[in-house]
């Protein structure tokens, strides 16, 4: 279609405003819909998949069920409970299985800054809880195994606790007390606030708030209950060429067979739980398309309603262009011309619409928003298809008129 074709169906439908205003109504709402459920459903995906990276895609993890004093005596009879020794077993066992990380929670009684006391939380943890937890320095640097091996009183602080405890000061160099042991901080974690406490009933955010040392040292000096766990948790680190749930499912079984099939312990797949998020994300995005579909089908049934208005309107104008020599194929350009002015207005108004709907919902809803240039470009293509679609019809309508019938007719 040339330029002057688009330039005159702009203008006949400027000289029918309302009319072609109501018909711009159903196409607006129904891209509007689409980029506000693919946006939405977009930042969804992408918080979802951030969320879960903190306990790792690549991850398996075990944490000890918190068993009360009272059955716990009786638990101890017939497992250990969750030991350094079952992450050997399982780097040996589980199929893909790469590395294992340890942490083992100390009780605080007091967190010591100069002359202050502060709460918090300390976890003695191995070296490689920082990359199975994704944890990125901000400052210094992370434990070492040398650290480990020379028990050195040594300390990373979640960027939480390290503002709580030194504000806008360097917090790389100071000492802190913990109970009766001094420490220095040797490092800052990057603060990663997730925004979100939990995702799918797992809690997150937390390492922010915790203060790390050596796996090693944290044993060495610092009292633990005999009959408590030797660890809280453990995280086998997968190589990518297994499927989480296979290896989980393996894991599952070695920890139960070493713990005389006491069920005192919680397995964690992060990527299980990315997926079963992604499942009601896709059940949304289903209802939401479903909804969107029909406005861009009422949208093109309004297209349809006005162009067959157009055709009987104008028969006498079609009759005139047929008589001075218009074929039928530039009758129907002309009129596909109308429809595709109308798709494109409504495809641009319906962009800003769905965006203005996208954040309105996300700042209601807590939710959060992406753009895809893919997801844009099918909205309005969708819309296009559906305005041409709808417009062949009363196209060809026209193009079928007699002339000489369409002269003598009074439109």
């Amino acid at each position: 279609m040339n330029r002057a074709l688009i330039l005159e169906a702009v203008a006949e439908l400027r000289r029918r405003k309302l009319r072609t205003g109501l018909t711009l109504l159903g196409m607006i709402f129904g891209v509007g819909a689409i980029v506000a459920m693919l946006a939405v459903g977009e930042g969804s995906r992408r918080e979802a998949l951030r969320l879960v990276a903190e306990l790792g895609l690549d991850n398996v993890l075990v944490e000890s069920k918190g068993i009360d004093a009272e059955h716990l005596k009786d638990v101890r009879t017939r497992s250990l409970g969750l030991s350094a020794e079952d992450g050997v077993a399982a780097l040996s066992v589980v199929p893909g299985a790469r590395s294992v990380a340890l942490k083992k929670e100390i009780k605080v009684d007091q967190l010591i800054v100069g002359a202050r006391v502060v709460s918090g939380q300390a976890f003695a943890v191995s070296p490689g809880y920082a990359e199975h937890g994704g944890l990125r320095l901000a400052t210094g640097r992370w434990l070492t195994p040398a650290d480990g091996a020379t028990l050195a009183p040594v300390c990373v602080l979640g960027a939480r606790l390290a503002h709580t405890l030194f504000g806008a000061a360097p917090a790389v160099g100071q000492r802190v007390k913990v109970n009766h042991v001094w420490l220095q901080v040797v490092g800052v974690l990057a603060d990663r606030t997730p925004g979100k406490s939990e995702f799918e009933g797992v809690r997150l955010g937390l390492d922010d708030e915790r203060l790390f040392v050596p796996w090693e040292t944290g044993r060495a000096r610092f009292a633990f209950r005999r009959i408590d766990d030797e660890v809280d948790g453990l995280s086998v680190r997968l190589d990518g060429k297994v499927a989480p749930d296979a290896a989980a499912r393996v894991l599952q079984a070695l920890i139960s067979q070493r713990h005389g099939g006491v069920d005192d312990t919680n397995l964690i797949v992060p990527m299980g739980l990315y997926r079963q998020n992604q499942q009601t994300q896709r059940i949304f995005t289903i209802v939401m398309s479903s909804i969107a579909a029909v406005s861009l089908l009422v949208g093109g049934i309004g297209i349809m309603n006005i162009m067959l208005a157009n055709v009987l309107e104008r028969r006498r104008e079609v009759g005139l262009k047929r008589a001075l020599g218009a074929r039928r194929r530039d009758v129907v350009e002309q009129f596909l011309a109308e429809a595709l002015v109308i798709a494109v207005s409504g495809a641009a108004l319906g962009l800003v619409l769905g965006a203005v709907a996208a954040y309105s919902i996300a700042a209601l809803a807590g939710w959060s928003v992406a753009w895809s240039p893919a997801s844009l470009l099918l909205a309005v293509l969708a819309c296009v298809a559906v305005g041409l679609g709808f417009g062949v019809y009363p196209a060809r309508q026209a193009a079928a008129l007699d002339p000489i019938a369409a002269l003598r007719s009074d439109g």
